[in-house]
């Protein structure tokens, strides 16, 4: 199925931010890319703050998508070990999300309170999934790190390192025999 116009304008708009930077985004460089008008970028998004919020909404979509395809069952640490796959199974959106990110902070910082507040119920989440809260909590925060070292190049672990961390995190996940719950 081919996206539509919106969608396309939104994929022109990480690029743009991806390769040229945060302030080379303007409602005319993705009618340029995009090869339509100005008023058919206006008529998806009135504003360059509109066109921010859409593309953050998109992969915050996008994500929570992944985490609900993955966070099956009912046993304990379930949420935990889905959080760890889909937030690591998704490398492909790196680059979009920088970008989204980065438009984001230069737009304007309070663009990003509706992930800050998606952040405050991963974290419910988390410390609601039948394991010890402190652990819940270091496994989303580990995998949050993670993300970021991938994300920046901040010394990300080799591929192997990685793989084990991921499935120290999982390990961390299933509560121990006769733990409190």
């Amino acid at each position: 199925m081919r996206p539509s116009k919106r969608q396309e304008l939104l994929e022109t708009a990480n690029r743009i931010v991806h390769e040229e930077g945060a302030a080379a985004l303007t409602l005319d460089a993705v009618a340029r890319r995009s090869a339509v008008s100005k008023g058919g970028v206006l008529y998806h998004f009135p504003t360059k703050e509109a066109l921010v919020a859409a593309m953050l909404d998109a992969l915050d979509e996008r994500f929570e998508a992944a985490l609900a395809e993955r966070a099956t069952g009912t046993e304990p640490g379930r949420w935990l070990r889905a959080y760890v796959d889909a937030t690591l199974d998704e490398e492909q959106y790196g680059a979009e999300v920088l970008a989204g990110l980065a438009a984001a902070i230069a737009a304007n910082p309070r663009l990003l309170d509706p992930l800050r507040e998606r952040a405050m119920g991963w974290q419910r989440s988390a410390v609601g999934d039948g394991v010890d809260e402190v652990t819940a909590t270091i496994i989303r925060l580990a995998v949050d790190g993670l993300w970021f070292a991938d994300l920046f190049n901040l010394a990300p672990p080799d591929t192997s390192l990685r793989d084990r961390v991921r499935q120290a995190l999982h390990d961390m996940s299933v509560p121990l025999k006769g733990e409190a719950q």
